[in-house]
């Protein structure tokens, strides 16, 4: 099922460069449905009394953001999966940007 976050009270700062998503098993870098790349970039959150690490993946490599780069995430979503005995959530976003970048085109 697919969630989608509200990010108005959460600050994001990554934690390194953003580095392309990998095919699990041929490790080949993971397209979208169009064949453009997809990215994983690391942030940390901190907001609303917690804090937390997690993976956002984006279509598009990401420009500007290196370690402890303070980001702003746009349409960010939630999805969750589950594999034998393993389940989880991902994150999605429509795109990652310095937070003193000029927002993206909708």
């Amino acid at each position: 099922m697919r969630f989608p976050v509200d990010t108005s009270a959460v600050k994001f700062v990554a934690g390194g460069a953003p580095e392309p998503a990998l095919d699990y098993d041929t490790k080949a870098p993971k397209l979208d449905e169009s064949g453009k790349p997809i990215f994983n970039v690391y942030l940390f959150a901190v907001g609303a009394g917690g804090r937390d690490q997690l993976t956002v993946k984006v279509v598009g490599e990401p420009k500007g953001i290196g370690e402890f780069t303070p980001v702003r995430v746009h349409e960010l979503v939630a999805t969750t999966w589950s594999m034998e005995n393993r389940s989880g959530v991902s994150f999605r976003a429509s795109a990652i940007e310095p937070l003193t970048g000029t927002r993206p085109a909708s």
